[in-house]
């Protein structure tokens, strides 16, 4: 997709810095690699692939744990700061823009977050396509999903054991809750919604018993 073309100078290398930042170890280019090829798989799907695969290219644009003060960030400061710095570099008219600026910010809530305006005939649909693809790493291979959890944990390096457990086993038990509509379309469901399933159990699991072991330290 000529997408360059649609934003000011100086914006891929705004990108390639971002997702280049030493402290990364999951969110870097190999995510938006990821997402970007599951795009294409279910391009069929979407309204307007072009503005999925933008509002990819930006969403973790920002991402840092720390404040500078040392407490832990927010992930909703992160995805605005993301979605912030995405509109400094675009050069989409207004309603794409719009589009792009609410797909990025409705992964501060991937459960409960819905299209607010319609900006575009099938936006909704959209919408609920990335943050599917976004989700899709839960789907994977457990090998995968084990060394995604591990790289996360990289990112969190100045975090006891028990607290990033403890929080990402908050994060986890919501999205395996039992009436957590976790993929959105039907077609992204069927392919990824059992293995994250089982994924997810076992993840479960598995920071239960590293919370109790160092709960017994």
């Amino acid at each position: 997709m000529p997408l360059e073309a649609r934003h000011k100078t100086g914006a891929w290398e705004v990108l390639d810095a971002c997702y280049s930042e030493s402290h990364r170890a999951y969110h870097t280019w190999e995510h938006i690699g990821g997402l970007l090829e599951k795009l294409s798989v279910f391009s069929n799907l979407a309204a307007r692939p072009d503005l999925i695969a933008i509002s990819a290219f930006w969403h973790d644009s920002v991402y840092r744990t720390q404040n500078h003060d040392g407490n832990p960030r927010s992930d909703y400061d992160n995805v605005h700061d993301s979605a912030e710095l995405f509109r400094r570099y675009s050069l989409l008219n207004q309603p794409d823009a719009g589009a792009v600026y609410d797909m990025i910010m409705a992964t501060t809530n991937h459960m409960q977050a819905r299209a607010e305006k319609f900006y575009y005939a099938g936006f909704a649909g959209d919408l609920d396509l990335f943050l599917d693809l976004d989700l899709s790493s839960l789907a994977a291979p457990w090998e995968k999903f084990a060394d995604h959890l591990a790289r996360i944990r990289r990112e969190f390096s100045w975090a006891p054991e028990i607290v990033f457990c403890s929080a990402h086993l908050r994060i986890l038990e919501n999205f395996a809750k039992e009436d957590a509509r976790l993929y959105r379309r039907a077609e992204t469901n069927g392919k990824w919604l059992i293995a994250a399933k089982v994924n997810l159990e076992r993840c479960i699991a598995d920071l239960k018993k590293r919370i109790a072991a160092h709960s017994l330290d």
